[in-house]
């Protein structure tokens, strides 16, 4: 199978439909004060020393594109990105900005951990263009926060966000539920320390134990239990009814935000559309190209500063299993849900034609909800959500 070409990352003249074209770009930053139990990204402890010439990689990488590409939103994740010094994550953002340029209303993040931020960080951020920032605070608990194996204490989250406040008017946590050793009381004190620092936009995950993992193999050997399903149930329910109440509006399956702070990043991914990607371990989507970038750090630098592709793995979906992937990723937009019409401008195919028998299935149990324009979750279907998309798909 043919690699994707440095060549095919130009934009044509013309402006093309976004499933085919990108206008997102993932930047990945690797570096990590630890490698967090349950982390199956691409991130490394312990080489803090390559950063800048890292930096000199990936700058190469973007340049391979052979020139500037504009976008409308771009993430830079990790990792932990702002364990990056002042310097080196003004160097990153210079470089960024000179190859995605941002077009003119867009939507720029930047991934930070509690403890890595700074005012001088928070400043070089927000003087360099970064709109949004995504914290990853996980819990406000320490004995959660240990079995995750998170080195931040809860009380630095809210010193992070005191730097946050007063220079984004765009900003976002993440919380995870169902840790070993939690119970539905302990979610829901986290739920409410979350709300009193006033966000408007929350990402609440199931904990998922990903082969290769420490966590995973801690799982297998019996060392680690996992939170039985009932009450990991009780905790996704009680996060959907009571981030409603509150005026935050599940708009994904783990996602909810107050009207126009949803993360317009992710939706491209939620919709299938095309994004570039640079960095260790980095996907992309290009003109229907799936590829991403090797894992291994050594083997990146040596690739890139050799004027070669780091690229591994590359797919190139059939017409039909794009359909099928994008029915998958649409149905997680709570709110939108899978609209037909846009269904088939995009695709080609009637969704009936490709999977009325699935989804009516789902209907009759209860599962989908189907008006004749747009498919949805039930609300008791995101409890079995996995299982429909996975049949779907």
């Amino acid at each position: 199978m043919t690699l994707l070409s440095c060549e095919s990352l130009e934009r044509p003249a013309a402006r093309e439909e976004p499933w085919v074209s990108p206008r997102a770009a993932y930047v990945h930053v690797p570096f990590c004060a630890h490698k967090c139990g349950y982390c199956d990204f691409a991130s490394l402890a312990g080489v803090d020393h390559l950063a800048e010439r890292y930096l000199d990689a990936l700058e190469r990488e973007m340049a391979m594109s052979g020139q500037p590409q504009e976008v409308e939103t771009i993430f830079i994740g990790g990792g932990t990105p702002t364990r990056l010094s002042a310097d080196d994550l003004k160097r990153l953002l210079a470089s960024v900005r000179r190859w995605f340029p941002l077009a003119q209303g867009g939507e720029w993040t930047v991934e930070a951990n509690p403890g890595t931020l700074d005012g001088e960080k928070a400043d070089v951020l927000r003087d360099g263009g970064v709109n949004r920032v995504s914290l990853g605070a996980q819990s406000f608990q320490p004995a959660l926060l240990q079995a995750l194996e998170r080195n931040h204490a809860p009380e630095e989250v809210e010193k992070a966000l005191e730097l946050l406040r007063p220079r984004f008017n765009f900003w976002s946590f993440d919380l995870i539920f169902g840790v070993p050793g939690s119970t539905p009381e302990m979610w829901e004190s986290d739920l409410e320390t979350a709300l009193g620092l006033g966000p408007s936009h929350l990402s609440c995950y199931g904990l998922v134990y990903e082969k290769g993992t420490a966590l995973w193999k801690q799982w297998q050997a019996g060392s680690v239990h996992a939170v039985d399903e009932e009450a990991e149930r009780a905790m996704y329910a009680h996060t959907i009814d009571r981030l409603e109440r509150t005026g935050l509006a599940m708009y994904e399956i783990s996602n909810f935000a107050r009207p126009g702070h949803e993360c317009r990043h992710n939706l491209v991914y939620w919709a299938n559309d095309a994004y570039f990607g640079v960095g260790l371990g980095a996907a992309r989507y290009v003109r229907g190209v799936r590829s991403s970038n090797t894992r291994e750090l050594p083997a990146y630098l040596r690739r890139i500063e050799a004027g070669q592709s780091a690229t591994g793995p590359t797919e190139t979906l059939d017409p039909e299993s794009r359909a099928r992937e994008t029915t998958v990723l649409m149905l997680r937009r709570t709110a939108v849900g899978l609209d037909r019409s846009d269904f088939l401008r995009r695709t080609g195919f009637d969704l009936d034609a490709l999977a009325g028998t699935t989804v009516s299935r789902y209907v009759q149990r209860g599962l989908l909800e189907d008006d004749g324009q747009r498919v949805r979750f039930t609300r008791e279907g995101l409890f079995l959500a996995d299982s429909v998309l996975c049949e779907l798909l």
